[in-house]
């Protein structure tokens, strides 16, 4: 009798083992590195919360796809570094696609494009084609690949003499834009229009010559699984009117 209990109390707590191992598999958290200062597509709102496009769209594709998603503000510079380590797990955060980051992660398939110009004080008279002149001051945020392909291709190439100043955010360059610290952010067009929006005292002077970036989340090379459900969770929300309504929310076009 006692070996009968003792047997079926063994099996109980196996199939325990077995559904919990099941529960631990649905309650999957991947960790989405974001930057904390880039809106429209990912930013700390005035309730300390991550906000933006791309926390609202990855959070609505984790929900149709089947795992959990954690939001954790990381210095853009170090995002891939971070991701490589195994620090956090994907990037959805207006990461713009390069040759040089295609070297190092996966990218899903493009959801926006990002076409980047420079913004000037609104006061200020500066002609376009007076940008690249020696005596100018330019700002961008260090790590994006507006920054890399300045120095690539203006820098290096062209051997333009502009003094170039970078920054932890884009926000950041076009204060001191304002400020009269800089003469001249290279930006998105998105970012530079939303604090348009807000009241900043910038306007958009045109391109530079950097071809539009294609938008898109990344992830580990070795993590395929990963990769497959944001594509198909991007999929099916790019096909749904939740996608329209985000970006009619966060002012995408």
């Amino acid at each position: 009798m006692k070996k009968s209990i003792f047997k079926s109390l063994f099996i109980l707590a196996l199939i325990g083992l077995v559904f919990s191992g099941v529960t631990a598999a649905e309650e999957k958290v991947y960790i989405n590195g974001i930057d904390a200062n880039y809106p429209p597509f990912s930013f700390i709102n005035s309730k300390g919360e991550p906000d933006g496009l791309d926390i609202k769209a990855i959070n609505w594709i984790a929900k149709e796809m089947g795992f959990k998603v954690q939001h954790q503000p990381t210095q853009w510079e170090a995002v891939i570094p971070s991701l490589k380590a195994g620090k956090i797990d994907l990037i959805a955060s207006g990461m713009s696609v390069d040759e040089p980051r295609k070297q190092q992660v996966n990218f899903s398939t493009c959801y926006f494009k990002t076409v980047m110009i420079l913004v000037a004080k609104k006061d200020n008279s500066i002609m376009p084609d007076k940008t690249m002149e020696p005596d100018m001051k330019w700002g961008v945020q260090r790590g994006t690949s507006e920054a890399n392909w300045i120095v690539d291709k203006l820098i290096t190439d062209k051997e333009k003499k502009f003094k170039l100043q970078q920054y932890d955010s884009a926000p950041l360059a076009m204060e001191d834009v304002v400020n009269g610290r800089i003469d001249v952010a290279a930006v998105s067009q998105s970012a530079a229009e939303e604090f348009m929006d807000k009241g900043m005292a910038i306007k958009i002077l045109g391109s530079y010559g950097q071809p539009d970036d294609e938008t898109a989340y990344a992830c580990r090379k070795d993590d395929t699984e990963l990769l497959t459900k944001l594509n198909e969770g991007l999929k099916r929300l790019m096909a749904s009117i939740a996608w329209t309504e985000l970006k009619k929310e966060y002012g995408v076009r």
